[in-house]
């Protein structure tokens, strides 16, 4: 979340920035300017009657040495009640910036000045590509086709154990996920200096209350109620456990701190009604390989590249055409100060889809989890910035295989850098 105190100070520059973000509500911005006046004159009621306090404490030495019992009486008496109004002053300056921290949490961040101003995600510029869109002499298919074709998906049968949007996947596509999700983790461990690190797969509330998930989208979550005072949630994403195994602490290990988690996920999709019903695109759940970075605020531009081009090497390796989009502040997600998408060519759909999401949150996760670090002990703690982004979705990328490596006769090439993983080169089609 934003700092309260940086946004009362800069009210107008918070409102112009939140402005470019359609759709958000100015009188968020109004209300902070209550709160943030109510906050001023408290503390300036507070201040003038520890004032009088302090005058009172100084008077007591010399009436306690020479007065008499009335006054006294009088001296303590105003003493008590000046005592008792600096307490009421304190507390309610303190009830004033409960609310505004309560008020920072419905409030988004502020797109970073590069991020392009736009609606929606007609105003994402695309700032590179990469290899060149597979030819092919056959009318390409979709992934669904050709996995049903091949007898390696079945959506009829997960349908009878879970419902819609949910897949089953057989033979080498089973075996295409999980090796996937090896692939990706030794990619990250061995050439990009990433420790990989296993999770609960269940948060808590304050867990998602960190990221950001909390308390604004919790429509799109799977809950879990365990007890009377205690709810679970299945992860959206490893980016919840992992960010938060820092929170509440500071951070006294150099920066950047760098780890990579393989989860499945969990997403009820609540707002997808009606969108992407086919195939295997937007579903319940869904496996993927995440990369979360702590770092330094003065370095964090320069490590929100070096994530991007983390997940690029896996797509690179697996010789899939991609392309890098900055997303503009109108398709830029809540919590994210600025967020480039990676999109995957898929021919039998004929077009680009997300596959990455590769956020700099800045230090809006770390307010909110109170994730701090030092550079040493006699350094003052300070926030740290936070980035995370997908590096890759298995599902996504086996879709992006079955599509770019498809064969006339039904067929799927192996990628030759996933073919060690899998001990076969091509996945045959079904006579």
């Amino acid at each position: 979340m934003l700092d309260f105190r940086k946004v009362g100070d800069e009210l107008e520059q918070h409102r112009t920035a939140l402005a470019r973000r359609p759709g958000f509500d100015a009188k968020l911005i109004d209300r902070v300017k209550e709160l943030w006046e109510a906050r001023a004159a408290a503390i300036h009621e507070t201040q003038g009657a520890q004032e009088r306090r302090n005058a009172l404490n100084n008077d007591m030495k010399r009436i306690m040495r020479e007065g008499g019992d009335e006054e006294k009486a009088r001296a303590r008496e105003e003493a008590r009640a000046v005592s008792e109004r600096v307490k009421s002053l304190e507390a309610r300056t303190k009830e004033i910036e409960d609310a505004l921290e309560t008020l920072m949490l419905e409030i988004p961040n502020v797109p970073h000045p590069s991020v392009p101003t736009g609606a929606d995600e007609s105003a994402n510029v695309v700032v590179r590509t990469w290899g060149d869109k597979p030819a092919f002499d056959f009318e390409p298919k979709e992934h669904d086709e050709i996995g049903l074709a091949l007898g390696l998906l079945d959506f009829d049968a997960a349908a009878r154990v879970a419902g819609a949007r949910f897949v089953v996947e057989y033979g080498a596509l089973a075996k295409m996920e999980r090796a996937l999700a090896a692939f990706m983790i030794d990619v990250h461990v061995a050439e990009s200096g990433y420790r990989e690190v296993a999770v609960p797969y269940m948060v808590n509330r304050d867990a998602l209350i960190g990221t950001g998930q909390l308390p604004k989208f919790e429509s799109d979550l799977f809950k879990v109620p365990y007890s009377e005072t205690t709810d679970y949630f299945l992860v959206p994403t490893a980016e919840v456990p992992v960010t938060n195994l820092y929170r509440g602490t500071i951070i006294e290990a150099p920066l950047p701190i760098a780890l990579c988690c393989h989860t499945p996920c969990f997403r009820s999709e609540a707002g997808a009604a009606g969108k992407d019903t086919r195939g295997m695109i937007r579903m319940h759940q869904f496996h993927k390989v995440e990369l979360v970075r702590f770092v330094e605020p003065e370095t964090s531009y320069d490590e929100h590249e070096k994530l991007v081009a983390h997940a690029e090497a896996v797509l690179q390796k697996l010789g899939l055409h991609y392309r890098v989009v900055v997303l503009s502040s109108g398709d830029l997600s809540a919590s994210a100060a600025k967020c480039y998408d990676l999109e995957v060519w898929l021919p039998g759909a004929d077009r680009y889809r997300e596959i990455s999401s590769c956020s700099n949150f800045e230090d809006y996760q770390a307010r909110r989890a109170r994730i701090r670090y030092k550079r040493d002990k006699k350094d003052k703690a300070r926030l740290v910035h936070t980035l995370n982004g997908s590096g890759l979705p298995t599902g996504r990328t086996l879709i992006a295989i079955l599509e770019q490596y498809q064969q006339r006769d039904g067929s799927v090439i192996i990628p030759e850098a996933l073919r060690p993983y899998m001990q076969m080169e091509r996945i045959e089609a079904r006579s």
